[in-house]
């Protein structure tokens, strides 16, 4: 069993807090993300667990025992960094080994034994056959998969992995991080994986952390995160969103502040405030014509943007001059053939709001 809790931890630099009061239990064999922006705390909170750092305050237990104290050494984790930190003039094969051969001599295996180790690891990183290679002679992808089997060469109870595809270059970080989700599920190891990129952090994660100015905003599966964001916050951070300025009814119903362009969504605040609508690109309707009922925004095409499987759409409204952004499928795209500054119209499928006192993202 390989469970890591995190209690109450805070971190002090000079006159910043780095981490603030972060409590969060990582179950055995989970894959947990931090994901944040860049100086959210996320590193540090790794580091901590690592023992690379020591809390100010709050502890950390491995397996229910507190290891805030301990050193690095005596944590059994293994840590992946961004760039790699491979002994250039070591082979694949060495590197692989040092932390074998590290070991203090009565707990080191024997030479046979590492050898098969490492042969072992490098067939499940899908490396055997570069073993006599050294790190120069290997792709960014390969470097990274190297510093993987180092990692877990020592048997670590822990994975901890700090933003370990984030020098590659995107098609090689697709491909990296769906492996590396792949390899998890076949060694079952408590892993715990620190990234600013929000695909990356909803595709490969059993469950995500979200942090923000050193605290966590929201813990929960990918599908909760993303459909019911705890905050305006993690809804920003986790995917391009438009705004909407919006009053409440009294009936509970929310209206864009526009009299010319309303529309409704569930709501749960009362008094008729102000409010702000998100709403994500996808849940932007574009049509020709003018649909029956409201909540329909005559706007301009601003610009037209080709991004894979789907096509992103810059609107300019022409009731306040504001651009929203939509995004269509490419069926839906050839349906409306649209052109630079053509008018059409747009409508709210799906619009969320938040109380005011959270609207500080």
């Amino acid at each position: 069993m390989a469970q890591v809790v995190m209690r109450s931890l805070n971190k002090m630099y000079d006159e910043v807090h780095a981490v603030i009061d972060v409590n969060l239990e990582i179950r055995d064999k989970e894959f947990v993300v931090l994901v944040g922006p860049s100086g959210c705390g996320k590193t540090t909170t790794l580091r901590m667990v690592a023992g690379l750092e020591f809390p100010d305050s709050g502890r950390v237990l491995l397996d229910g025992d507190d290891a805030s104290s301990r050193h690095v050494r005596e944590r059994q984790v293994g840590f992946v960094f961004q760039h790699y930190a491979l002994f250039k003039h070591m082979t694949v094969f060495e590197n692989v080994a040092f932390g074998l051969r590290a070991r203090p001599w009565r707990q080191r295996p024997g030479r046979s034994e590492i050898a098969d180790r490492v042969l072992e690891l490098l067939r499940l990183v899908q490396l055997d056959g570069f073993a006599r290679r050294y790190p120069s002679q290997l792709s960014g992808g390969q470097r990274q998969r190297v510093a993987l089997a180092r990692a877990l060469a020592v048997q670590p109870k822990v994975l901890l992995l700090d933003e370990p595809v984030g020098a590659l270059d995107a098609k090689v970080r697709r491909e990296l991080r769906r492996w590396l989700r792949k390899l998890h599920d076949e060694v079952h190891i408590t892993s715990v994986f620190v990234t600013h990129d929000q695909e990356e952090a909803l595709e490969v994660s059993d469950r995500i952390a979200v942090m923000n100015k050193g605290r966590i905003e929201q813990v929960g599966s990918p599908e909760e995160v993303y459909d019911n964001p705890a905050n305006p916050f993690v809804y920003n951070f986790l995917g391009n969103v438009n705004l909407f300025h919006a009053r409440l009814d009294g009936g509970g119903e929310v209206a864009l502040a526009e009299p010319e362009s309303a529309t409704t969504a569930s709501g749960t605040l009362g008094g008729g405030r102000a409010q702000l609508a998100y709403v994500r690109p996808h849940d932007l309707e574009i049509f020709r014509e003018e649909p029956e009922g409201n909540g329909v925004i005559p706007a301009d095409v601003d610009h037209v943007g080709f991004a894979g499987a789907v096509v992103n759409v810059s609107l300019r409204r022409s009731d306040n001059g504001e651009i929203v952004e939509a995004e269509l499928t490419r069926e839906r795209y050839r349906e409306l053939q649209l052109k630079p500054a053509e008018r059409v119209f747009v409508r709210v499928r799906n619009a969320r709001v938040f109380p005011p006192d959270d609207y500080s993202i």
